[in-house]
């Protein structure tokens, strides 16, 4: 069992720092039914936003950090730090700028330092979803 999941969206660490895009949404919530069977075996934790959404959408628990402005990507680094998270879904729209760049970029070095596997995009994130259904996964 992968100690924990965090699933993200658009490049931010909370929703209501970027607009939901209809299609974002679409992404996130398709991928987590696509992968309910398997994310149900799993500890799952979100931002507030995201969390409710994904919730709402396929009724998995899920654990709901606080926004980021209100310490939520503070929490999310302090997990990457202590090594807490198994593999991380964030996806994100790398064309737009974001005025949190730091902020993700300090979540993406947490990732490399201690090798956690990281998503960024759709297709990474059913390459990994798909391994972990099919047990091939690392810790």
């Amino acid at each position: 069992m992968t100690k924990l999941i965090i699933f993200d969206l658009d490049g931010t660490l909370t929703q209501h720092k970027t607009k939901l895009e209809p299609a974002n949404y679409e992404i996130l919530v398709e991928l987590s039914k696509k992968y309910k069977d398997v994310l149900g075996l799993h500890e799952l934790y979100a931002t507030g936003t995201t969390g409710t959404l994904i919730m709402g959408e396929t009724g998995l628990p899920i654990h709901r950090m606080k926004s980021g402005p209100l310490g939520g990507d503070q929490q999310i680094g302090a997990m990457l730090a202590n090594g807490e998270l198994g593999l991380i879904i964030f996806l994100r729209d790398p064309l737009t700028a974001q005025p949190h760049e730091p902020d993700v970029s300090a979540l993406l070095r947490l990732c490399d330092v201690q090798k956690i596997p990281l998503a960024t995009n759709e297709s990474s994130a059913n390459i990994m979803l798909k391994a972990l259904k099919n047990g091939i996964f690392f810790e």
